[in-house]
């Protein structure tokens, strides 16, 4: 094939992820026809069956994308710090980024898995295990070394995990929170999950009356202090 076909070849194929995203979004994957998909994006029904051999096969290729997507940005994520909380911090937003920025993707991939053949969910959950584990040795380190204070790692992982994945659920592109700031209240979330220890700062200015109350502003642990 020349330069130009596979540039060809791999438009239509663009086109055609990205109509199905639409459509599934838009109708469900079992509402969602052929046609629909071809028609959205500019091809004949029969030419959606030259790349993909079933809206199934389509399904499966989008949702097998964005979960190695995800374990990339949480590797890259955790190669950039040390210690735990560091690499928390740095995963848990590299995570909730990631699914706040291709949120219509990320719901698709996450919450149509039923209607993948078993091999292809056996497949698609193995890549799963993968996630939960970058992330589950991460809490188990912090653990470990008294950074966090966590009763069960596990359940705690899938919390975590459970949050990041549910920001498909609620946002959108037209809302007025950007996904940085999604990304950073699911940071500070995290940190009081793990019951992250907050580093030593120096006192509130000022003598404090004793049996008087100190403002949530001076009481509550700060990012940046866990961090």
């Amino acid at each position: 094939m020349t330069g130009e076909g596979v540039v060809a070849d791999e438009t239509a194929r663009e086109r055609l992820v990205s109509a199905a995203i639409s459509a599934f979004a838009d109708k469900g994957f079992h509402g969602t026809t052929t046609r629909d998909i071809a028609t959205m994006a500019g091809l004949s029904p029969a030419g959606v069956y030259v790349y993909y051999a079933s809206k199934e096969e389509l399904l499966f290729s989008i949702s097998e994308e964005g979960h190695r997507g995800v374990v990339a940005a949480m590797r890259a994520a955790s190669a950039r710090a040390q210690d735990p909380v560091g690499k928390l911090v740095s995963i848990v937003r590299a995570f909730a980024l990631w699914h706040a920025e291709r949120h219509t993707r990320a719901r698709i991939a996450n919450y149509e898995l039923a209607a993948l053949t078993p091999e292809h969910q056996t497949l698609i959950n193995g890549i799963r295990r993968q996630i939960t584990s970058e992330l589950e040795e991460v809490v188990r380190a912090g653990q470990l070394d008294g950074s966090f204070d966590v009763a069960d790692v596990r359940m705690t992982t899938g919390s975590l995990l459970s949050l990041g994945i549910d920001i498909t659920r609620w946002y959108l592109d037209s809302g007025h929170i950007t996904p940085e700031q999604v990304a950073d209240h699911h940071v500070h979330l995290a940190l009081r999950i793990v019951g992250a220890r907050p580093r030593a700062r120096p006192p509130a200015s000022g003598p404090r009356v004793p049996g008087s109350a100190r403002s949530p502003e001076v009481d509550a642990p700060r990012v940046e202090d866990l961090a």
